[in-house]
């Protein structure tokens, strides 16, 4: 496994010379605007990129500031990828990434969601080695998350961190050979955790069937998780109780009626930005929502779409499309 190299390299950009950067790269799927609120998020003449092609199931984009790239899965190959303005794509950056057996197997062994935790150090999601672990700066793997009372996860999907210093992650059967009907499971539902810091899990809930991306607002009173079911593609929101706990969900949108070949996709990965606006993974895209549920627009990439990550100075959205990495510049900024 190769190490992770944290140099500090600035950003010089200016806005402008950022967009003309970006006319380097061929332009996919396009903007769609319902709301006049969306004009102020995302400029008219805003474009998606792509800045790389060829993977198997891209997903779970992370800035690196230090060093100033982004990462992000390729699942079924079991690899981490780095793209980089002006140096473009290392390969198999990190392999293997989620899987360390010596079994051949099918499926999604690699990681899924990817952060970084409050030193930096970069936290996986690991479908094939159902765990969630974290590389150490000397290159060395840490495992925080493997079990619950006893038995094994099913296969950690994607996580964020409390300003606590809590790690909060879901666990669908994604990464299992057979998933929900894999003979390897050991837990019968599909669960919703928080790590503390002290080493302690706890299930916050066990009530979504596929619970899958997961975030915070920003004053962090409440946990939004997406259902990539698609019986009930839906996204929930729950209260977050002053001990770290969460209170009971309720359906902040439901996209179940659009789980068609005309909208590709399943509610997925997702992010806020500081004003609280959710930039959603789903059918048909990046939604982009209010903080009170109204649909504002989609960034429409035209093909499902996993995840998404903000970088650069935190006004450049990454997505993880099907078997692409491309990205939207933006006039909000990541949370």
């Amino acid at each position: 496994m190769k190490k992770l190299a944290f140099l500090v390299i600035p950003l010089l950009l200016t806005p402008s010379v950022v967009r003309a950067q970006d006319k380097e790269f061929p332009t996919m799927g396009k903007i769609e605007r319902l709301d006049p609120r969306f004009d102020k998020l995302v400029p008219m003449d805003a474009r998606i990129v792509k800045l790389a092609d060829g993977f198997k199931w891209s997903e779970g984009p992370v800035w690196i500031k230090d060093g100033g790239y982004v990462l992000f899965s390729d699942i079924p190959p079991n690899t981490i990828h780095r793209w980089k303005d002006g140096v473009g794509l290392t390969r198999d950056f990190i392999k293997p990434s989620g899987y360390t057996g010596t079994k051949e197997r099918e499926g999604e062994p690699g990681s899924n969601g990817l952060t970084v935790d409050p030193q930096g150090r970069l936290t996986l999601c690991e479908h094939g080695d159902r765990r969630v672990s974290r590389i150490e700066k000397d290159g060395k793997k840490t495992t925080l998350a493997a079990k619950y009372m006893g038995k094994r996860l099913n296969s950690p999907n994607d996580l964020v961190f409390h300003s606590s210093g809590d790690l909060y992650f879901t666990d669908p059967p994604y990464g299992l050979e057979k998933n929900w009907d894999d003979p390897a499971r050991e837990l019968d539902f599909c669960g919703v955790y928080r790590l503390k810091k002290d080493g302690t899990l706890d299930l916050l809930t066990k009530d979504m069937t596929r619970p899958n991306g997961i975030m915070f607002s920003p004053d962090e009173k409440t946990l939004y998780v997406a259902n990539s079911d698609p019986k009930k593609a839906v996204w929930m929101s729950f209260p977050v109780k002053d001990d770290g706990t969460i209170g009971e969900g309720k359906v902040f949108f439901d996209s179940t009626e659009w789980v068609s070949k005309e909208k590709p996709g399943l509610p997925d990965g997702l992010k806020v930005d500081k004003a609280g606006n959710l930039f959603a993974t789903g059918p048909g895209g990046v939604l982009v929502f209010a903080p009170d549920g109204t649909h504002l627009g989609t960034l429409n990439t035209g093909v499902p779409t996993a995840n998404c990550g903000w970088g650069d100075d935190g006004s450049t959205l990454y997505i993880t499309a099907n078997t692409t990495l491309c990205r939207i510049r933006l006039t909000t900024k990541g949370f």
